[in-house]
């Protein structure tokens, strides 16, 4: 989108009939679902880039701002988490007396953590002179180095389950709490103060949003056409094979596919020279999801539109899916009821439940194909027997279950982990994959696989990492990204 407003001649090769990768569409029997990511945090961030595009967000899709941003049910204890400050210090209250001034501190303290880290998430890191950029020293004291996301959250709360509250959101990244770096903090911190949106249709409006605005400015976008290998000679990128045998030529080539994957199936071996498959194998990667897709013939409107019910010991809970690679019966469940919120997701009087369980990643060896339906059930019954969703059985119209096995082999994602891989120190900024690729030239990485991460704003981020990087390479006017401040409610 972003290219193709500058007046680059773009063509996107998609192996799928639909565009949107994991955040496409998943479409059944009259009912839609969103395949992955289900949150929109940051808008300002996607309105940004609508209007670098010359474009106006609210002339492609209707977000919607949720409030109460989604429940939390630790046990017998609901927790409303709104965006609401005095509100949601008062839900606080309600439930852990006396922690709710806690939230003040949280406010006051990750403002001006966000303020300082945001900018350093809009920079390349492609050579090491970004390590003594300005944007990075004024940010180094706030980096929270040596302390994880737990720890920081610790400061403000005392009780174990509002801890959690606000550390939770690690899983976004495919990580425990106590193993996800301190900095992340500004996660909960712009869901609480920026906001979650909702959009009508699904998030997967985003991507056919971009494509249409693509379109308009003369992009070529073909789907149903998979890309074979990357071409490369004399160490630069030089165009695409297609599996049908065609061949296309670039100046440059944007790699959108999953890193781990494009790496192993993608790249010519020859060419590989720091992600060779030693190198590959060791990284750390994310977990993985079970994820059941529900068309029922009712609405639960008992159901708040995002829940997340925890397992009894979240902590061994997590350690068994990032450390000891093995399933569990004590899991917890998130649940996207959307169809409280946007009636266009099913026929009327029907609703299209989302279901997701994290799992560990493919690494576990479990066969998914023999335990899905067993674990299936499972699901089932901790919904009818822990959520508001009594009976759901017997509402279930159609069902889809995509399992970690079925992510890796159906759907190209390295290992199963949908979250790529980890965001560890020793994974993120120059040490993560580079938006320039670093083993040949003419090739930029966008994605959750390289800088900033995963999660939809940083993904957008490093498609305008990329953009402006070929902006700048071949002498194009750009306009850079904007100061932070914060947007108004």
């Amino acid at each position: 989108m972003l290219l193709s407003k500058r007046g680059f001649e773009v063509d996107v090769f998609e192996k799928a009939p639909v565009i949107g990768g994991r955040t496409a569409a998943l479409e059944r029997d009259g009912y839609r679902f969103d395949l992955g990511p289900t949150f929109l945090m940051m808008k300002y961030l996607l309105d940004e880039l609508f209007h670098d595009a010359g474009c106006r967000t609210e002339d492609y899709l209707d977000c919607v701002r949720l409030d109460p941003m989604y429940r939390l049910q630790f046990g017998d204890r609901k927790l409303m988490v709104t965006g609401n400050r005095e509100q949601m210090k008062s839900n606080i209250d309600s439930i852990f007396p006396g922690e709710g001034k806690g939230l003040d501190a949280f406010y006051e303290r990750e403002a001006k953590r966000f303020k300082f880290l945001y900018p350093c998430l809009q920079k390349d890191y492609c050579g090491l002179e970004a390590f003594v950029s300005l944007t990075l020293l004024k940010a180094f004291p706030h980096l929270a180095a040596g302390r994880s996301l737990y720890d920081v959250l610790s400061e403000y709360f005392e009780s174990e389950e509002l801890r959690l509250a606000f550390t939770f959101q690690s899983k976004y990244l495919g990580m425990a709490p106590w193993e996800c770096p301190g900095l992340f903090a500004m996660i909960p911190y712009t869901e609480h103060a920026h906001g979650i949106y909702h959009v009508q249709g699904g998030l997967s409006e985003i991507p056919r949003a971009f494509a249409k605005a693509a379109e308009q400015n003369g992009a070529r976008i073909h789907t149903s056409t998979a890309v074979k290998q990357v071409l490369v000679q004399k160490g630069a990128a030089i165009g695409v094979q297609l599996e049908n045998g065609e061949t296309h030529l670039a100046d440059e080539v944007i790699v959108n596919a999953d890193f781990g994957y494009a790496v192993a199936n993608l790249f010519p071996p020859e060419a590989r020279k720091k992600w060779t498959p030693k190198k590959l194998e060791s990284t750390k990667y994310s977990c993985s999801t079970f994820m059941i897709y529900l068309g029922l013939d009712r609405i639960y409107e008992e159901g708040e539109h995002h829940a997340i019910f925890f397992a009894e010991n979240y902590k061994k809970n997590l350690e068994d899916i990032s450390v000891h690679f093995r399933k569990s019966d004590d899991f917890s469940v998130y649940i996207r009821n959307a169809s409280v919120t946007d009636p266009s997701l099913a026929p009327a009087g029907h609703s299209a439940l989302y279901v997701l369980v994290p799992m560990p990643n493919n690494t576990s060896g479990i066969d998914w194909e023999d335990e899905k339906e067993r674990f299936a059930e499972k699901v089932l019954d901790f919904m009818e027997a822990r959520t508001p969703y009594k009976n759901v059985r017997q509402h279930i119209r159609t069902q889809v279950l995509i399992t970690p096995w079925d992510w890796e082999n159906k759907r190209d994602i390295y290992k199963g982990a949908t979250f790529n891989m980890g965001h560890g120190l020793g994974q993120l900024l120059n040490f993560r994959p580079h938006n320039k690729f670093e083993d040949f030239e003419r090739c930029y990485l966008v994605g959750g696989g390289t800088h900033p991460g995963s999660g939809l704003p940083t993904i957008f981020e490093s498609a305008r990492i990329a953009a402006n990087l070929i902006s700048k390479k071949h002498a194009v006017d750009f306009t850079p990204p904007r100061p932070f401040s914060e947007p108004s409610a």
